[in-house]
């Protein structure tokens, strides 16, 4: 997607990678922490990165209050254009949220495109995406971002392939059918995001069925899930030192020590201000994360922004409905340097180096025993042709006894608390 003058999206166009020089804004508003601000657009400065833009220069804001036509005043305005031109930069980033008339404004006053965090961290997500589902995920998000924006200076919706950004718009008529046939494809485009949602619910009760208890990996952006997932599992996700990685989820099968096993996935990474609306757009894929009984959530240990990643994305599991979760944490890239585990998760946590394998066996032992605590000792008799049953219960548990004789397969075995009932069931069912 490519971004109008307007401060939207213009569908089906792609940014000229490679020729973006832009200048960064960061904005620290009465009451906010200057050096929580000045972090943030460092971060903002990895997002543009990613995104394929070079970083000509920063500029920095402390406000009062927020000027409503301009976000920093005239003054600052002004600063931020002469190091526009001094730099030759033809993007500006603001890490604060724009307003439509604020991104006009600011556009008319700079002479060089204007995009907000939201609309840099909805870019990068459509360079990402590589599945259907996750290409359609993406897509209503920057749609949603759009609808709000269409003024008549709006290129015409038929004419995206090609055309001057910025061209004389249509008019108020024209406008309304853009309008209409946006709100149109939002909707052909939701209800093909449920008709992925019913598929994803299918798969994953097929999953519940076999049964394997569900661990999702969580965390911030770049804080190495990816690369642990592929040291748990070998599952050759891509990994790469740039924030979203990956989006679309990838689920593997992880052997426990005690010869039980797990079904492991690796889901998109959270950053601060995330856009709701990728949230919404993203629950398809964030269904797995609600659904597990267990998140591992992996931290950056050597972050200087540690705590506050956390509280980032304990915020985002609320906010799916996965707040209550049982957690282990997880601090990585402890190659880096030492990795100080806050004394309040105590047991619940474990310090490791994805990259190197440091502490995995710790980290495979600390998940063994979450689920031990979760199982139970059950014996039943089952009849021999219940032999997926108790195939099933030697990968679910650990089986501590099984005997053959003329009434069929009496087993004893640790099992979780499901899998007890399934045996339960079906030696009660043999029975009557």
């Amino acid at each position: 997607m490519n971004l109008s003058s307007e401060g939207g999206f213009l569908p089906d166009q792609a940014l000229a990678r490679g020729h973006e020089r832009a200048i960064l804004v960061g904005v620290a508003v009465a009451g906010d922490a200057r050096g929580a601000a000045q972090d943030l657009l460092l971060e903002l400065g990895e997002l543009a990165q990613s995104a394929g833009a070079t970083v000509a220069g920063k500029l920095f804001q402390s406000l009062k209050e927020i000027d409503p036509r301009t976000l920093i005043g005239a003054g600052k305005v002004r600063e931020l254009r002469d190091l526009a031109n001094e730099r030759a930069a033809n993007l500006v980033i603001f890490d604060q949220s724009l307003s439509p008339a604020q991104a006009r404004n600011l556009e008319r006053e700079l002479n060089v495109r204007v995009i907000d965090r939201t609309q840099l961290i909805l870019d990068i997500f459509a360079q990402r995406a590589r599945t259907q589902a996750g290409k359609l995920q993406v897509e209503v998000a920057q749609l949603s971002y759009l609808q709000p924006r269409l003024t008549r200076q709006w290129t015409h919706l038929s004419r995206l392939g090609g055309g001057a950004i910025g061209s004389r718009g249509p008019g108020e008529t024209q406008l309304e059918i853009d309008r209409r046939r946006l709100s149109e494809r939002l909707v052909r485009l939701r209800r093909r995001l449920k008709e992925v949602a019913r598929t994803r619910a299918l798969q994953r009760q097929r999953r519940l069925d076999v049964p394997y208890p569900a661990v999702a990996l969580v965390g911030y952006t770049n804080s190495g899930k990816s690369t642990l997932m592929n040291a748990l599992t070998s599952a050759q996700v891509e990994v790469a030192n740039r924030p979203f990685s990956t989006l679309d989820p990838t689920i593997r099968r992880l052997k426990l020590p005690g010869g039980s096993s797990v079904m492991l996935s690796d889901t998109v990474g959270f950053v601060d201000r995330l856009p709701h609306l990728l949230i919404e757009a993203f629950k398809a894929t964030l269904e797995e994360v609600r659904t597990a009984n267990l998140l591992l959530h992996v931290v950056d240990g050597n972050s200087p922004r540690l705590s506050e990643q956390i509280e980032v994305v304990e915020g985002v599991l609320d906010e799916i409905g996965a707040g209550t979760t049982p957690r282990l944490m997880v601090f990585n890239k402890a190659d880096l340097g030492a990795v100080t585990t806050p004394w309040l998760y105590r047991e619940q946590a474990v310090s490791i180096s994805a990259l190197s394998g440091q502490g995995i066996d710790d980290l495979r032992a600390l998940v063994a025993r979450f689920f031990t605590r979760l199982s139970e000792e059950v014996e039943v008799t089952l009849p021999v042709s219940r032999g997926d049953l108790v195939a099933a219960a030697r990968r679910e548990g650990k089986v501590l006894s099984e005997e053959y004789d003329a009434t069929g397969v009496r087993m004893r075995a640790l099992v979780t608390h499901s899998m007890a009932g399934r045996l339960r069931k079906a030696a009660g069912q043999a029975a009557s």
